[in-house]
């Protein structure tokens, strides 16, 4: 449905059993973010706090905790969005089909930002008005989690040409000052840094505005993976089914629909930010970024505050990704031949592991098939807008692969065919997550590429090996087909050594974790583990290894997902 405004969607929601009032007055502080952390593991209701500790501007939060709830916030534009990308897709088949074209085309006229005069609702507020939202023990201070950042071009500015992202938002705390600095945490590969670094270059600043709140769909579309040369002002159109309405006010551009709207300016210099409990499961600790000097702040006169809490996934946010999967459908892998399917693994927090199919068609009258074809697509894959953050990139020939979404499926499949003598593919020094600690180095770290192909080549162990660990490691325990989970504190060398001297048929992966009780007990602790606390380069080691020409090769592999001293803390409340 095209919403209009925020109030609007809520009142729907309302009417619809989709909604829960909480008339006590909460605080920010944590326990409002308990609240809709309770709500959101039960898969409830979104729910509006009408009284919020020490702001008069109520809060709702939890509007697409549900793929269900999502799907009917914007029941009236998913297909419409779907046809259009399809269109984009397969154009000959708008031919084949003009009339459903033209209505496509149609919908399509409500891409086209419209300029209107700054509306009389808005008020002028400070900062400290604003709910002070702190989800975390140990964050900060108060943050923004449902912004959208809007900056332009400064050598080729205009709305057409404009960034609209999600980027976290410090509103207090450490070393900002109160009403006049805020803290913006942007990470690698985002369209704002493109244009921070154009406006140094050029020597002016960077005028930037935040908009809180609005039509769902300018929420949603701050997180859309677009094109670069697509602004999210003309998604947020179609999607909501209403031109995006925006006014120019001393250089700063407002949105006419928002409920809250921030201006102000980027600093060429750094301040600290964080810690911030964050979508992998753990802090992002405090690093210098740049900070945003306030210069006005906006607010409807019946102005709510949306806002989510991430942590370990799957969490509110998760939504966002299955909606945008249902929307695009197969757009990625139209744009990368040879491409089947792609899965960024929500278990893992999206960025840390992908898994692939791809098609194998290099050499179609070799009857033993061996990856290459599949290493192009991965390498395109590694190429390709946020993906090329990925650390795991787990990639299989078409030939009779299970659903991408089947993870347990997958691995199975992978592991049955994989030869790790030939197919570990490993990346060094290269770029990965902000978010992501597996590294020393903010921002820097490694990828592997393991692409499978071919007949099976060894059957997985199901049941648990009989083994008498060497000192310092306790327990062993199958996580599932072929994958083995060892927990202990001692050196892996003596590890290696007592394994490469008994018999592992059928154990093709082996992970060394803290507890490897709890990451057998679900296949969804051990994505989370295994991949967002390893580093490729690093942790990586293997039974028999070799390196022969600069490639490493081994007969098991083990991944050291063990926490280390650099790695960030795990959120606990």
């Amino acid at each position: 449905m095209g919403y209009s405004s925020l109030l609007e969607c809520i009142k729907d929601l309302e009417k619809n059993g989709h909604l829960i009032r909480i008339k006590e007055e909460v605080d920010p502080n944590i326990d409002i973010a308990t609240y809709h952390l309770d709500e959101f593991r039960k898969q409830g209701k979104a729910l509006l706090f009408e009284n919020v500790k020490g702001s008069k501007y109520p809060a709702v939060s939890n509007l697409y905790g549900t793929l269900e709830r999502s799907n009917f916030i914007f029941r009236d534009s998913i297909n419409k969005v779907k046809k259009l990308i399809n269109l984009k897709i397969d154009p000959i088949n708008g031919f084949k089909n003009p009339l459903s074209s033209l209505q496509s085309a149609f919908y399509a006229l409500n891409a086209l930002p419209k300029k209107v005069s700054l509306p009389k609702y808005f008020e002028e507020i400070s900062i400290s008005d604003l709910p002070q939202i702190k989800c975390w023990p140990d964050d900060g201070g108060s943050f923004i989690t449902l912004p959208q950042v809007f900056s332009e071009d400064v050598n080729n500015p205009g709305i057409m040409n404009s960034n609209l992202g999600m980027y976290r938002i410090q509103i207090s705390g450490n070393d900002y000052i109160k009403n006049e600095e805020i803290g913006i945490h942007y990470q690698i590969h985002r369209g704002i840094g493109i244009h921070q670094k154009r406006a140094i270059e050029k020597g002016v600043p960077l005028k930037v505005s935040i908009f809180v709140g609005g039509p769902p769909a300018h929420t949603f579309s701050s997180v859309m993976p677009l094109p670069d040369n697509m602004s999210e002002l003309t998604f947020a159109g179609i999607l909501g089914a209403k031109r995006f309405r925006y006014s120019v006010v001393d250089g700063y551009t407002i949105s006419a629909d928002a409920d809250f709207v921030i201006c102000g300016e980027i600093s060429n210099d750094l301040k600290p930010e964080g810690p911030f409990g964050d979508h992998l499961g753990y802090y992002s600790l405090k690093h210098d970024f740049p900070y945003l000097k306030v210069k006005k702040v906006l607010a409807k006169k019946n102005a709510i505050w949306p806002f989510t809490v991430v942590g370990r996934p799957p969490q509110e946010d998760s939504q966002f990704g299955k909606l945008i999967h249902a929307m695009t459908g197969s757009a990625v892998e139209n744009e990368i031949p040879g491409l089947k399917a792609v899965n960024a693994v929500d278990d893992s927090g999206v960025h840390p592991l992908l898994l692939a199919i791809g098609s194998e068609r290099y050499t179609p009258y070799n009857p033993t098939k061996v990856p290459q074809e599949l290493l192009t697509i991965a390498n395109h894959i590694l190429g390709t807008g946020q993906l090329s953050l990925a650390k795991y990139l787990l990639i299989v020939d078409d030939d009779n692969a299970p659903d991408i979404n089947n993870k347990k499926a997958f691995f199975k499949y992978l592991l049955e065919r994989v030869d790790w003598s030939r197919d570990l593919h490993f990346q060094t020094m290269t770029s990965i997550d902000t978010l992501d600690y597996s590294s020393k180095t903010l921002n820097e770290g490694s990828k592997v590429i393991i692409a499978a192909a071919g007949k099976l080549k060894r059957n997985l162990k199901k049941e648990n090996p009989s083994l008498s660990l060497p000192k310092y490691f306790s327990n062993s325990f199958i996580v599932t087909e072929g994958i083995l989970a060892i927990d202990g504190t001692g050196d892996i060398k003596s590890l290696i050594t007592y394994l490469e001297s008994v018999s592992l048929d059928g154990i093709a992966l082996i992970t060394l974790v803290d507890d490897a009780k709890f990451v057998s007990e679900d296949f969804s602790n051990w994505l989370w583990i295994c991949f967002t606390r390893s580093n490729p380069s690093h942790d990586i080691y293997g039974l028999n290894s070799k390196t022969i020409n600069k490639h490493f090769s081994c007969s098991v592999p083990i991944i050291d997902a063990r926490i280390k001293e650099h790695h960030a803390p795990v959120l606990i409340r």
